[in-house]
C-alpha cells in the first residue's frame, strides 16, 4: 500500500477530528451547517506532523524569513513551520498592542526591515482575520512574501486576501472540497 502524501494525512486527520456537522455562527457572522475547527486535528501529533512538512515546505518555496499571522489562528501553524526545519522565526500578531510590558502588537523575536513574512491561518471564510495579520505586518513596514490556510471554507476569502497582501500569493493547503465533499450546500 501506498504512503500517503503529507496532504492527504492532512485532510484524513482534519475530516476525522475538525469537522463538525451542526449549524454554528461563524466568526463573521454567517450561520453556517458544518464548522472545522482545524485546532482539534493539527494539535495532534499526526496533523501537526503533516502540516509541519507542508508549511515548512510553503515557507522554504517563498523565501520567508518569518511566519505567522493573528494568534490562536495562526500559532500552532508557525510553530509547525519550525517543527518542519523551515528557518525562519515565528511571529503572533494581537488584536491590539498590550497596554502594559513591551507594548508589541507583534510578538516573538523582533521582526527587522527586509523580513519575508508569511501570513499563516488556520480556517479562511471572508478571510478577515487573515487581512488583519497582513496589515499589522504592512503596518510595521514588513514585506508579505505569501499567504497559507490550512482550510479554505471557498467563502470568498481567497479573493479578498489576495487583493490585501498585495499579489503575494495564497495557497490553501487543503479546501471544504476535500475536507467535506458531500456536504448539502456544496455547489
Amino acid at each position: 500500500m501506498e504512503a500517503l502524501t503529507p496532504q492527504e494525512r492532512l485532510v484524513a486527520v482534519l475530516h476525522d477530528h475538525a469537522l463538525v456537522i451542526g449549524e454554528v455562527t461563524l466568526t463573521s457572522g454567517a450561520i453556517a451547517q458544518y464548522y472545522v475547527d482545524a485546532k482539534r486535528a493539527i494539535l495532534r501529533p499526526e496533523g501537526f506532523a503533516a502540516l509541519a512538512e507542508l508549511v515548512a515546505e510553503r515557507a522554504t518555496a517563498r523565501g520567508a524569513t518569518a511566519v505567522g499571522g493573528l494568534t490562536m489562528g495562526a500559532d500552532p501553524i508557525a510553530c509547525a513551520a519550525l517543527a518542519g526545519g523551515a528557518p525562519v522565526k515565528a511571529f503572533f500578531v494581537r488584536k491590539e498592542a498590550k497596554s502594559h510590558g513591551l507594548q508589541r502588537r507583534i510578538e516573538g523575536p523582533p521582526l527587522e526591515e527586509g523580513d519575508r513574512c508569511l501570513i499563516v491561518e488556520d480556517v479562511v471564510t471572508s478571510g478577515g482575520s487573515t487581512i488583519a495579520a497582513i496589515e499589522a505586518v504592512q503596518e510595521a513596514g514588513l514585506e508579505v512574501c505569501g499567504v497559507v490556510a490550512v482550510l479554505d471554507r471557498l467563502a470568498g476569502g481567497r479573493e479578498a486576501i489576495s487583493a490585501a497582501a498585495g499579489g503575494a500569493p495564497y495557497d490553501a493547503l487543503t479546501t471544504i472540497d476535500d475536507v467535506y465533499p458531500d456536504r448539502p450546500d456544496r455547489a
